[in-house]
C-alpha cells in the first residue's frame, strides 16, 4: 500500500478504533462515508470498517451483489465479547430465503454463503456485532456512528476467504436484499436506502469512497457529482435468490454506428468480475466494431484479451492512435452510457492497449457484464426506494475523480 494511501486508511481506522471507547452522543447521520482500495494483484476493491469489542478493523471485499456481509471465523478470528448468534425465529434470521436455511441444534439461525471468486460455497452461523462505521455531510468525513446489532454470517470454514484479496478477512455485500449492508444501515440510521459507489483505478495510491444515503458527494476542486448523474430503471431478475443489480441496454454504439444487435440487452453491473463480460454474439459484433473504427495497428493478443493494438504513433506523428467511443443506449437514444478508452481500453505495457472486454461463451448471466474496469472513475448511485441507477460517464471531463473525495 503507497504511502499516501496508507496515510488516509491509517486516520480513518484511528478514528474509527478511538470512537469506541468515547460515550458522547453524536447527532444522527444522514450518509455515511468508506473508502475503496483497489488490490494490485487480485483486481478486487476493498474497504475497511470495524467490528467487535474490543474494536478490530475488518478488511472485506465489495462485492455489489453480495446479499450480506460475511466473514472467515476460524481459529484466527478474535473473540468478540459483544457477538452473539442470531436465533432461528429472531427478525433478522426470518429475512434470508427459507430454501437456503436451517436450524441449528442450539437454535441458532444457519445459511449457506457462495465465495463468487472461488465459486466454493460453506455454511455459516447468522450472528450480531456491533459494527462503527464513519457519517458525512458529503464534504469530508464528520463523527463516527456505530450499530450496535450488526447482523453478518460467520462462516467456520477459513478456506473460504481463499480467493479474496490478501488481507481480507471476507465480503461486504452490496445486494439489494434486506440483510445487505444498504438496506440494513439505512434502517438503523433511518436515512434514504441509496448507495454511491466510485471506485479508483489506481493499486499504487488513489482511495475509492462509497457512499450510503444521498448526496452531496463532493470531489475536489468542491464539484457535487450527485448533480451530474443520469438515470435508468434497475431490472430485478425474476429469480427466488438474486441481488445482482441489472439494466436494460437497447443499443450499442462504437463511434457512433449502432452494433447489429436485434434485441434489448440485459446488462449485470459487478464489481467481481474486473473487466467487461459479454455474451458470445455481443462480444463478435464489439470486437469487429472496435477493429474497423480504430485507427490504430492491431498486435498479437495478451492474456487474457482477445483484441490488441499498438499506441505507438505512426509515420512519425506525435499522437497516439484515439480509440473508439462506446455507447451504451439505454431507454431512448438521449439517454446513453457513454465510454471512454479509460474504461474500454487496458494498457497492457509494451505501447499495447487491448480492448477490456472478453468473450464470456454463451451464457455469461446477461449479455454484458460491465466489470470493474468499466466503472472506475464513474460515480454510480443505486437508488433501491425508486429502482433506479444513476452514473455520470468518466469523471474526467469534469476536471475531477474518485480519488479527489477530501478524507483528511
Amino acid at each position: 500500500m503507497a504511502s499516501s494511501e496508507a496515510f488516509i486508511f491509517s486516520l480513518f481506522l484511528l478514528s474509527l478504533i478511538s470512537h469506541t471507547f468515547s460515550h458522547h452522543p453524536t447527532p444522527t447521520p444522514t450518509a455515511l462515508v468508506l473508502p475503496i482500495s483497489k488490490h494490485p494483484s487480485a483486481l478486487q476493491y476493498t474497504t475497511t470498517l470495524t467490528q467487535s469489542t474490543p474494536p478490530s478493523p475488518l478488511t472485506l471485499v465489495i462485492d455489489l451483489s453480495g446479499p450480506f456481509l460475511w466473514l472467515s471465523c476460524g481459529s484466527t478470528h478474535h473473540s468478540s465479547s459483544t457477538s452473539k448468534p442470531v436465533q432461528c425465529h429472531s427478525p433478522h434470521c426470518s429475512l434470508l430465503p427459507h430454501s437456503n436455511k436451517n436450524c441449528h441444534k442450539n437454535k441458532t439461525c444457519i445459511f449457506l454463503s457462495k465465495n463468487k471468486f472461488t465459486q466454493k460455497v460453506s455454511a455459516g452461523e447468522l450472528s450480531e456485532d456491533i459494527l462503527s462505521v464513519q457519517s458525512t455531510n458529503g464534504l469530508y468525513p464528520t463523527s463516527i456512528v456505530s450499530v450496535p446489532r450488526f447482523p453478518f454470517l460467520c462462516l467456520a470454514q477459513e478456506s473460504l476467504s481463499l480467493g479474496l484479496a490478501t488481507g481480507a478477512k471476507g465480503v461486504a455485500g452490496l445486494g439489494h436484499d434486506r440483510l445487505g449492508l444498504p438496506a440494513e444501515l439505512a434502517h438503523a440510521f433511518n436515512f434514504s436506502r441509496k448507495f454511491a459507489l466510485c471506485l479508483s483505478p489506481s493499486a499504487d495510491a488513489a482511495t475509492g469512497v462509497l457512499f450510503f444515503g444521498d448526496g452531496p458527494y463532493t470531489f475536489s476542486p468542491g464539484i457535487d457529482v450527485s448533480k451530474l448523474l443520469i438515470f435508468t430503471p434497475l431490472i430485478h431478475k425474476s429469480s427466488t435468490y438474486s441481488f445482482e443489480y441489472f439494466i436494460k441496454v437497447k443499443s450499442v454504439r462504437v463511434d457512433g454506428k449502432n452494433l447489429p444487435l436485434n434485441s434489448t440487452l440485459l446488462t449485470m453491473i459487478s464489481t467481481v468480475h474486473p473487466y467487461g463480460i459479454l455474451e458470445s454474439s455481443v462480444y463478435e459484433h464489439l470486437a469487429r466494431g472496435f477493429i474497423e473504427a480504430a485507427n490504430a495497428t492491431r498486435v498479437a493478443p495478451v492474456s487474457p484479451f482477445d483484441i490488441c493494438f499498438s499506441t505507438q504513433s505512426e509515420n512519425g506523428g506525435l499522437m497516439r492512435p484515439a480509440m473508439p467511443i462506446l455507447d451504451l443506449v439505454l431507454q431512448n437514444e438521449k439517454v446513453f452510457w457513454r465510454i471512454f478508452e479509460s474504461n474500454s481500453m487496458v494498457p497492457v505495457g509494451n505501447d499495447t492497449t487491448c480492448l477490456g472486454f472478453l468473450d464470456g461463451g454463451p451464457n455469461p448471466g446477461a449479455s454484458i457484464i460491465i466489470g470493474g474496469h468499466q466503472l472506475e472513475d464513474n460515480l454510480l448511485q443505486f437508488d433501491l426506494v425508486s429502482s433506479r441507477l444513476g452514473f455520470t460517464s468518466s469523471l474526467f471531463l469534469r476536471q475531477t475523480d474518485c480519488a479527489s473525495f477530501n478524507w483528511h
